[in-house]
């Protein structure tokens, strides 16, 4: 049986917006210098440290400081960081040193990890120099 009842007319949808997916949320210096912690520790550097230098540091928020056992070592270690970083979607923007030399620095603009040899660690003595930084974590 058919229904003779008039319809209600439905007004067209004249929104011409296309959807668009979510884009990824952009991680912060924190969360990137985390994840420089985690790979440092994944990879046995010892004595990790990360420090929030905001406040204290007008070029990096973020200090990560770690110790190698050998100079091959310090190497293995800064690529395997910088690697785990870009995936997240940061390039290094500046990296210096060699294990060679017992150091290597890579900066990410933001935050900074600092790898060295014990020896090396101890001449340059970073965590006296930054003793006003904010010590956040700490891996033995």
């Amino acid at each position: 049986m058919m229904d003779d009842t008039p319809k209600k007319p439905v007004a067209a949808s004249h929104s011409t917006a296309t959807p668009v997916a979510a884009l990824p949320v952009a991680a912060s210096n924190e969360d990137l210098a985390r994840a420089a912690v985690d790979e440092a520790s994944e990879h046995l550097g010892s004595d990790v440290v990360l420090l929030d230098t905001r406040g204290v540091s007008s070029f990096a928020d973020f200090f990560v400081i770690v110790s190698g056992e050998t100079d091959r070592h310090i190497e293995s270690m800064a690529n395997d960081i910088s690697r785990r970083v870009r995936e997240m979607g940061v390039h290094i923007s500046h990296r210096e040193g060699s294990g060679r030399g017992g150091w290597v620095l890579l900066d990410f603009t933001g935050f900074v990890v600092h790898l060295f040899t014990r020896e090396q660690r101890e001449r340059y003595g970073l965590e006296q120099l930054w003793s006003r930084a904010t010590e956040i974590v700490r891996v033995q």
